[in-house]
């Protein structure tokens, strides 16, 4: 099974393409969409949706996955990561793709096997369990470690 998995961001989304073959895992692709910080809201919403319409045509995953909405101190940044948040499940859904919802916890828990992992420990997990697999950045590397989770709980 192809499986993509999200980092919802504004600014930047991360995303990760692995394929499941049984309980072995194979890096597939990853990358990060960034949208211009200087663009209206709608705009970068759309950038986004683009760039990842186009990344699932490419990969034509079989299934997403996607991070949970945290709750940060600011709720406008909060209110604005749920607004990318649903353009990610809106294109997923588009595709006809399967949804996973994950976490941060869990998706910690599930890579490194504790929910207060940082991301040097996800990065650090990600060269073991996807080896050779060169990470765009840390969105990217998020969007990884929430496709895995996905591949763990299915």
């Amino acid at each position: 099974m192809i499986i993509i998995g999200l980092d919802p961001g504004l600014g930047t989304t991360g995303w990760g393409v692995i394929r499941a073959e049984g309980s072995r895992l194979v890096h597939v692709a990853n990358g990060q969409v960034r949208t211009k910080a200087d663009l209206p809201l709608a705009r970068r919403l759309l950038q986004l949706e683009t760039a990842l319409t186009a990344v699932i045509a490419e990969h034509r995953p079989e299934a997403a996955a996607v991070e949970e909405v945290f709750v940060n101190a600011n709720p406008r940044s909060t209110l604005k990561l749920g607004q990318a948040r649903g353009v990610l499940l809106l294109a997923a859904a588009k595709a006809g793709l399967e949804v996973g919802e994950y976490a941060a916890r869990l998706v910690k828990k599930s890579v490194v096997g504790t929910g207060g992992a940082d991301k040097a420990q996800i990065q650090a997990m990600l060269k073991i369990l996807l080896p050779g697999a060169a990470i765009a950045g840390p969105d990217a590397a998020d969007a990884l470690a929430v496709a895995i989770t996905h591949a763990h709980h299915r």
